[in-house]
């Protein structure tokens, strides 16, 4: 068995490698666009908020597979053709961004209305009231929640192998077609996914004492 283990070594950390890859690329995106869509649900214009509600709302209660489906088999359809890698990428983005969106809704909201009282007072544009006051607040109110939110987009990354990306389930199941073993190979990957959320437990532990520290 060992032997066998080590020589599939390398199908391992390609599977990993591309797992880390897609989730970074995913979660950026995810993260940015929640940002943008926590802006558009504090419109007061509902041509502007609704849309976007139904969006949110869509993104929280279907399923990353049925996004996945949508985009890279259902994309053809309407002209739309995307590498296994880049659907994986667009698909986990689309769907981390509406819960990104109430995360950071929610953070935008927790900060007091007299800090952007003040920061008019002083003359400051509404752009840079949002990028040097509102922002960096709502992004540290909102850590353990988005840490939350990361871990579990890494997680549901599991299910990308249904458009034929190679990550860490595609290379398990691979492994265990061709060796007929079950447990090894997916045990292994299931260490491999608690070690990435081991790291991002602790990335985001150690920011909540950084910002603790630099807020007292």
């Amino acid at each position: 068995m060992m032997p066998g283990f080590v020589n599939d070594i390398p199908l391992y950390a390609a599977g990993l490698a591309t797992t880390v890859a897609v989730s970074l690329l995913g979660i950026g995106i995810s993260i940015l666009v929640g940002i943008v869509l926590a802006l558009a649900l504090r419109s007061r214009f509902q041509f502007i908020a609704l849309p976007v509600r139904f969006y949110v709302e869509f993104a929280r209660g279907a399923p990353l597979a049925l996004v996945l489906f949508l985009l890279y088999y259902g994309g053809p359809q309407f002209g739309l053709l995307l590498s296994p890698y880049v659907a994986g990428i667009v698909g986990l983005g689309l769907y981390g961004a509406g819960p990104f969106a109430e995360i950071f809704r929610a953070g935008f909201n927790a900060i007091p209305t007299g800090e952007r009282e003040a920061a008019e007072m002083l003359g400051l544009t509404p752009g840079q009231t949002f990028l040097n006051i509102e922002l960096p607040q709502a992004l540290r109110l909102t850590l353990p929640a988005s840490v939350g939110q990361t871990i579990n987009l890494v997680k549901e990354s599991a299910v990308l192998s249904v458009i034929t990306l190679g990550e860490l389930t595609k290379v398990a199941g691979m492994i265990s077609s061709i060796t007929f073993a079950v447990v090894t190979p997916y045990l292994t990957i299931a260490l491999l996914y608690w070690a990435l959320v081991e790291i991002i437990s602790r990335f985001g532990f150690y920011a909540e004492r950084h910002f603790a520290v630099k807020g007292s």
